[in-house]
């Protein structure tokens, strides 16, 4: 069996044949693949631990609802992730935003202390946040998911070329920043 391009074996059309396996079965299958891949897309999108998971389980409840629409099993990462994108997207549209007035950079995270172990992490992770979403999104599809300039560009509806102008672009965007935020 070839590797995948996250390091795991690709799964054989076998697993999702359907007149083998019932619905139930075939969506059980695509929880237990899927489920962490989609978690932390979400958590890149959202930032917030139970936004994430509530998406995530959103997604997997229309996938569920929409289970024979899926016709090509191979496409199946590709079609979760779309639904999740989708779902944040909602998650815009009903929520309405409760403003404060307390300034966000005076809030402490006292539940999580930051080690040394963390920085390097933490800055990479701080660096990755403040690119623009058109090349941030892309770099993290590419990153954390596993997906191939293709891929990506057809999950963001764009010409494979601009997908690998983008993440050239985020990449040396990242190099930069993180030069400079040694150096300073």
């Amino acid at each position: 069996m070839p590797l995948s391009r996250n390091g795991l074996f690709s799964l054989p059309v076998s697993l999702f044949k359907r007149k083998t396996q019932s619905n139930s079965q075939r969506y059980e299958q695509l929880v237990r693949l899927y489920h962490a891949d989609l978690y932390r897309y979400a958590f890149w999108l959202c930032r917030d631990q139970h936004i994430a998971e509530d998406i995530v389980q959103d997604t997997f409840l229309r996938a569920w609802k929409a289970l024979e629409s899926l016709l090509d099993d191979n496409a199946a990462k590709a079609w979760l992730i779309t639904i999740l994108r989708r779902e944040n997207a909602r998650r815009f549209e009903r929520k309405q935003l409760d403003y404060s007035d307390v300034e966000q950079d005076s809030l402490t995270d006292d539940t999580n202390p930051a080690l040394e172990q963390q920085y390097d992490d933490t800055l990479l992770q701080q660096q990755l946040l403040l690119l623009p979403p058109a090349y941030g999104e892309p770099l993290l599809l590419q990153a954390l998911a596993g997906f191939t300039s293709d891929e990506i560009s057809q999950l963001l509806s764009l010409n494979v070329n601009t997908v690998n102008t983008r993440l050239f672009r985020a990449r040396q965007l990242l190099k930069q920043r993180l030069t400079a935020q040694q150096k300073g």
